[in-house]
């Protein structure tokens, strides 16, 4: 029974997942959520047995029936992303419902926050406050199972924090370093993060950001074998080049409230001195 309920989450988030995919695609170009999927390519609408999600990908060996036109591999990754996050919130708060809810809802806006960012290099105010809500909602919840108000204070103190290292970021670079969006996303993430995660947040979100950029510069070097840029990626990497970085500040977000992740803790035992 239990093994049939994280099928069921998994089945219900990689559906999710397909929804998000329509916003991604949809979101800021003037075309409803509610009209029917459709081509990119050729623009034939598509039948029902073409939207099950990850497994048309597959069965149509990621190509349009009509067309033969490549299909994206964001739609999959989103889809099964969204799948295996919901199955993690799940053995994390299945216990408690409304937490389960409230935390899949966030990460729900994170992977159409994150893969608008890396496809527009923009955070769209909408999404920065829907993740608001969500922290809002976070706080009263917290409220209500008896949370000191000085402990809610200090969560908002810590998003304040946050957002003001980002801010001043910004500042200094004149916006080269970072864009304001992340300033404004980095509030309610250090809000729901708290006093106690807050730093470890900002530190772990660079971490990531080098690690992965090195790791991008690399994997160009070894694959790139005289194309322009891979696959994934609009441009050449370069040490030089713009990176989105909100998935790196969500991810240092994950790190630091699902797994506790502290950075003096880290620190420490690389450092023992």
């Amino acid at each position: 029974m239990e093994l049939y309920f994280y099928v069921m989450i998994f089945c219900f988030g990689v559906i999710i997942g397909s929804f998000l995919n329509v916003v991604i695609y949809r979101m800021h170009t003037g075309k409803s959520i509610n009209g029917r999927s459709h081509c990119m390519t050729c623009g034939t609408h598509l039948s029902w047995y073409e939207l099950f999600p990850i497994f048309s990908y597959l069965a149509q060996g990621a190509k349009c029936r009509h067309c033969t036109a490549y299909i994206p591999s964001r739609y999959l990754l989103v889809e099964s992303v969204t799948g295996v996050a919901f199955v993690a919130l799940w053995y994390l708060f299945h216990t408690t419902p409304i937490l389960f809810v409230l935390y899949a809802l966030l990460v729900a806006i994170f992977i159409v926050l994150c893969v608008y960012d890396i496809r527009h290099t923009i955070i769209p105010d909408e999404l920065t406050l829907a993740v608001g809500g969500v922290a809002l909602l976070l706080l009263m919840y917290a409220w209500y199972g008896g949370q000191s108000p000085v402990t809610l204070l200090y969560s908002v103190l810590s998003g304040l924090c946050a957002s003001a290292f980002f801010g001043g970021l910004w500042y200094m670079s004149k916006g080269k370093w970072l864009g304001f969006g992340d300033v404004k996303l980095a509030f309610p993430l250090g809000v729901i993060v708290g006093i106690g995660g807050v730093f470890s947040m900002i530190v772990l979100s660079f971490w990531v950001g080098a690690a992965l950029s090195l790791i991008l510069l690399g994997l160009q070097r070894i694959l790139k074998r005289g194309k322009p840029s891979l696959l994934f990626l609009p441009a050449p990497l370069t040490i030089k080049s713009e990176v989105p970085f909100a998935p790196f500040l969500i991810s240092g977000f994950i790190l630091a409230h699902f797994f506790h992740a502290d950075i003096f803790t880290i620190t420490s035992f690389f450092l023992p001195w």
